[in-house]
């Protein structure tokens, strides 16, 4: 184990970021509202969604560097008397948790596809990129407000907060999978041409043992860049989502549902309860963003 680190670390990856001021402050940066996000069960000074915890005489209470503001609450509380600082937590793991499973379902959906697609070629692959080519058309917002929408209308009502949680996900995995499926797909061309693949079919190895075991390794690089990037775009627009109404339930938001709440109050001059949120939200996409950045451009040989 400690060679393989060693290995790692005097590669050519790990002398890129360490090498890179901006990767290093985007990962340490990250890396903080990870801990802070995962570990706000035991960071977090309130939990809080727990009604028996929260008083309603504290509603509104301004940060603590403000006139009327207390240590109590460091960064003040919202309409409810909830601590803003442990809503930020909270609500930043909703949004990570969210944003990487959509970014899953959309990489695994795209890569399926895409290797059918590159791979078989023909009608198959003119119809999946065909299907492909209208979704990107949309924006990606409108997809997933569309998806929302059909699985909130055939299941009851009382059922919305039960399923906000994969609804959304689902949402935003299939408004995602078209840019993971293009680049799979080019990158499958050249790959099905190579030696190794023309030695696998002359053995009377089955197509879909080529495609996932020996092709998809080969293909992996720029999806996992793409992923990088996709994963601030998924939590913009499940924060988008949210912010509009139609995201996780206020039972347990994110950093989007955050802002909305607040918004009602910005103009009374509670700006806390929406700027907090919205600059939380700032840095994590801005850091997954800078990291997105810098992983294409290491792993890129031309600006090697």
């Amino acid at each position: 184990m400690r060679e393989a680190l060693a290995r790692f670390w005097d590669g050519d990856l790990a002398w890129s970021w360490r090498h890179s001021p901006v990767a290093v402050c985007a990962t340490v940066m990250l890396f903080v509202m990870l801990v802070s996000a995962f570990g706000a069960r035991w960071i977090a000074p309130y939990n809080p969604f727990d009604l028996a915890t929260i008083d309603l005489l504290d509603a509104l209470k301004p940060p603590v560097w403000l006139a009327d503001g207390t240590t109590k609450y460091l960064l003040g509380t919202d309409s409810q008397g909830r601590d803003m600082l442990s809503a930020l937590m909270y609500g930043t793991r909703v949004s990570i948790l969210i944003g990487l499973a959509a970014v899953a379902g959309a990489m695994t959906i795209g890569i399926v596809l895409g290797l059918i697609s590159g791979y078989l070629g023909g009608r198959i692959d003119a119809l999946i990129m065909r299907v492909a080519d209208v979704q990107l058309s949309f924006p990606a917002i409108l997809i997933a407000l569309l998806i929302d929408g059909v699985a909130r209308a055939l299941v009851p009502g009382d059922m919305h907060e039960v399923i906000a949680f994969p609804v959304l996900v689902a949402a935003i995995a299939l408004a995602g999978w078209p840019q993971y499926a293009r680049t799979v797909r080019g990158s499958t061309l050249v790959e099905k041409n190579r030696e190794y693949v023309q030695a696998a079919r002359v053995i009377g190895i089955p197509s879909p043992v080529i495609m996932f075991r020996h092709v998809l390794p080969n293909v992996l690089g720029p999806v996992l860049v793409l992923a990088t990037v996709h994963l601030a775009t998924a939590i913009i627009t499940e924060a988008t989502l949210s912010f509009l109404g139609v995201g996780v339930p206020a039972t347990s938001p994110s950093l989007g549902t955050l802002i909305r709440i607040g918004n009602d109050f910005l103009f009374s001059g509670e700006w806390w309860i929406t700027i907090f949120p919205g600059a939380a939200l700032v840095l994590l996409v801005l850091s997954v963003n800078l990291l997105g950045d810098w992983l294409r451009d290491a792993l890129n040989p031309r600006l090697s």
